[in-house]
């Protein structure tokens, strides 16, 4: 097979994914009867890799494969398409979400020992049903509590092929300055960055401070009309979590 064929098939491919696409199921496009050749497929990549310099688009492996995206330099311009899909995380899903990225794997207790407040429900279910965190065990303590863990989609969502490839944690100290999608909800007041993790040591039991500084629990809202990827908005009352910070101070 010519191999300017597999590399037209492969762009197809990948333009027609919705998902990125592991380099084993490239190769599974072409049959046994009519197989491309060794390293074909991977030649290909590259060739649509460097097809890619001067385009608006550009060819990635994330940690679930291979897929086109937007170049950060023209992102502004084409975000401008999605303006009113955008979803509104609060302060406390982020800081939930990070603590899991860099300290996994982390039990719910262990996030509220360094938030200083509880975790609610609903920030763990929505990211839970974002498919940006999972189960990945429990803590062999009494209780039993669950271990949190970021999956592939996760990854994926950032741009990124492995964890190690996070931002250091410093450059997160203003939690505010993350990825475009992520807009915080109007605060009514100052509130503190995110603080660096301190080693938490294990409990024998996953402690809920004593106040939530959640509002009381409700099913997260999720649009039937928008994509899987694209779930409601997290909202909390950010007031009540500070209230809550200063009581257990």
């Amino acid at each position: 097979m010519d191999q300017s064929l597999i590399t037209r098939i492969v762009e197809a491919a990948l333009m027609a994914a919705t998902q990125p696409l592991p380099l084993a199921q490239l190769k599974g496009l072409f049959s046994l009867d009519d197989p491309a050749p060794d390293d074909a497929v991977e030649h290909a990549l590259e060739q649509l890799r460097e097809g890619c310099a001067d385009r608006g688009v550009e060819l990635v492996e994330l940690a679930s494969g291979f897929r086109f995206q937007v170049k950060a330099d023209v992102h502004p311009w084409v975000a401008r398409l999605w303006t009113e899909r955008q979803v509104k995380y609060t302060r406390a899903t982020l800081e939930t979400l990070a603590l899991i990225a860099y300290r996994q794997p982390i039990t719910r207790g262990e996030i509220e020992q360094v938030r200083g407040v509880a975790v609610s429900s609903n920030i763990i279910k929505a990211l839970e049903e974002r498919e940006w965190i999972r189960v990945v065990g429990h803590r062999d303590v009494p209780g039993k509590p669950a271990l949190f863990g970021t999956t592939k989609g996760f990854l994926d969502y950032f741009g990124l092929k492995r964890l190690d490839e996070l931002p250091p944690l410093s450059e997160l100290k203003d939690i505010g300055e993350l990825e475009p999608q992520f807009q915080f909800e109007p605060e009514a007041g100052p509130q503190a960055a995110m603080q660096e993790p301190v080693a938490a040591e294990d409990t024998t039991h996953d402690e809920a401070p004593q106040q939530d500084d959640s509002e009381p629990e409700a099913p997260v809202p999720h649009d039937e009309a928008e994509t899987e990827e694209d779930t409601a908005d997290v909202t909390e009352d950010d007031d009540a979590e500070m209230a809550s910070s200063e009581q257990t101070q």
